[in-house]
């Protein structure tokens, strides 16, 4: 999976400063525990994500010169998000299918 420059920026922040990195890791799996839909949850830790690195382009060095030579558009955080579901949470267990009434009567 790649990232965008943005969302490679949070991610490398997120790894170089422990307080910030356990903050959103525990605020990922408070929300995936809530959310059983992965899809809409990853939807809206784009929005947080973005929410968070336009707060941080205000008072962080790393943030800060970037958008001040390019601005601040807004740029998709899903890549991201998704890679964070993916690391800090553990996998949901898959419900099993069961088997048709039709598949059983074609086996003997």
């Amino acid at each position: 999976m790649s990232l965008n420059v943005c969302e490679q920026r949070i991610y490398d922040y997120l790894q170089g400063h422990r307080d910030e990195g356990r903050h959103w890791r525990e605020k990922i799996r408070t929300a995936a525990a809530r959310e059983t839909d992965e899809r809409a949850l990853a939807g809206r830790l784009d929005i947080e994500l973005w929410n968070y690195y336009e707060e941080r382009s205000a008072v962080v060095a790393d943030f800060r010169e970037p958008s001040i030579r390019g601005g601040v558009r807004r740029m998709s955080m899903r890549n991201l998000a998704e890679l964070l579901l993916r690391t800090w949470v553990d996998p949901r267990p898959r419900r099993r299918r069961e088997p048709t009434a039709e598949a059983g009567a074609n086996n003997p």
